[in-house]
């Protein structure tokens, strides 16, 4: 028996859970949002369906990680901080360095600060995170589980770029990806639905960062983000695919640095710059904008750029999979997403859509079946981690 935290660092959340393993079972599911902003939201659930909530302004991340650790032993649910066996954090890149559970020591957080380059919003939160319980718990082993990893099996004719090769090799430039626990965690679930760890499978990450791949025989095979995060769909506050001229072009228009434009395309861009409302999808499908609805419908045709184009690459598809927080909770996208799909046979059943109860909700005359699986980051990284204790 061992009791593993798992923590998902971001620049303005804080995520994490504490496990009993091998149960499985959850013994908290906390997070601490809106950090170094007014108005800070502790909520952590323990116990028999108790809940702890408290809010504070401008939480910083080493107050955060401290709000974590004592209220785990204030609340009850460990003694001693020394309860904890190890700790396991999600890191976002791990470049060609990482294709698999890392133990975390002083030359692999080294490694992952220098990978910020290629994850500029997450690897270094992340080391930070790793440091400051570093601190906190300096005899408790921390792991790193990298989003990165899974992607390392997709072929080179889907994974590098049309430059010189030469330079692709020297500077390791590749398709990184990201979302991968949860590509992977998915994948999984899928294969054992329908019995088949052969599938191909096309799985739709939807949420504020959102992602398409493609998967056969249990492997990655193509995915929609790039060298960095930025790649691919329209996201919440992040551009997508953008023609690379357009920094150079930004620089003189604007009198922007390079660093300044990515930023722009990072923080300011996809839903949040098209609409000029929200980056949250619930905002846009409540506003009578134009640039709202114009956002709404860049999201669904990107996401149905990739996704016909994966299921060409597979010559076929066995299922579809929904996931993250619109793919399970936004009807109207998977509805929108699976009509102009429709063209490969693909059919919706609309009472269970709108049910959106996990499982399949495929018409039964559907080519595919549609699989609504939740993300589950957590329970894969903990499998992960306890695998490598033992």
């Amino acid at each position: 028996m061992s009791k593993v935290l798992i923590v998902n660092a971001g620049s303005s959340s804080l995520k994490f859970k504490l496990f009993d393993m091998p149960k499985e079972t959850v013994l908290a599911d906390g997070q601490v949002e809106r950090l170094n902003m007014p108005g800070s939201l502790v909520k952590i659930k323990y116990g028999d369906g108790k809940v702890y909530k408290a809010e504070e302004d401008k939480i910083d991340y080493e107050r955060s990680a401290a709000i974590m650790l004592n209220n785990l032993k204030d609340l009850g649910v460990i003694d001693h901080l020394r309860d904890i066996d190890a700790i396991g954090n999600r890191v976002v890149a791990g470049s060609d360095i990482f294709d698999k559970v890392a133990k975390i020591d002083d030359d692999t957080l080294s490694q992952i600060v220098e990978l910020g380059d290629i994850a500029p919003i997450h690897n270094p939160v992340e080391a930070e995170y790793i440091e400051i319980i570093r601190r906190i718990l300096p005899d408790t082993d921390q792991y790193a589980v990298f989003d990165s990893a899974f992607f390392k099996d997709v072929p080179e004719v889907n994974s590098i770029y049309g430059i010189p090769y030469e330079l692709t090799k020297k500077f390791t430039i590749r398709r990184y990806g990201e979302h991968g626990i949860n590509h992977g965690f998915i994948t999984q679930q899928a294969d054992e639905i329908l019995g088949n760890d052969k599938a191909k499978l096309v799985t739709l990450h939807l949420g504020s960062g959102a992602s398409v791949a493609a998967e056969r025989n249990g492997k990655c095979f193509d995915t929609s983000m790039g060298f960095t995060p930025m790649n691919g769909l329209v996201m919440g506050t992040r551009s997508g695919d953008v023609d690379p001229a357009l920094v150079p072009f930004f620089m003189k228009k604007m009198g922007a640095s390079a660093d300044e434009v990515i930023d722009m395309f990072n923080k300011r861009s996809g839903l949040l710059g098209v609409s000029g409302v929200s980056s949250d999808m619930r905002d846009l499908e409540d506003s009578d904008k134009d640039r709202a609805k114009l956002a709404l419908d860049m999201f669904v045709n990107r996401t149905v750029k990739f996704a016909a184009s994966y299921i060409t690459e597979l010559g076929g598809v066995d299922a579809i999979v929904f996931s993250g927080g619109i793919g399970e909770h936004d009807k109207w996208v998977r509805e929108q997403v699976c009509k102009k799909l429709e063209i490969f046979g693909i059919k919706l059943d609309g009472q269970l859509n709108e049910e959106q109860k996990p499982g399949d909700l495929g018409a039964k005359d559907s080519s595919a079946r549609i699989l609504l699986i939740p993300a589950n980051e957590e329970l894969a990284m903990v499998r992960d981690v306890t695998a490598k204790i033992d």
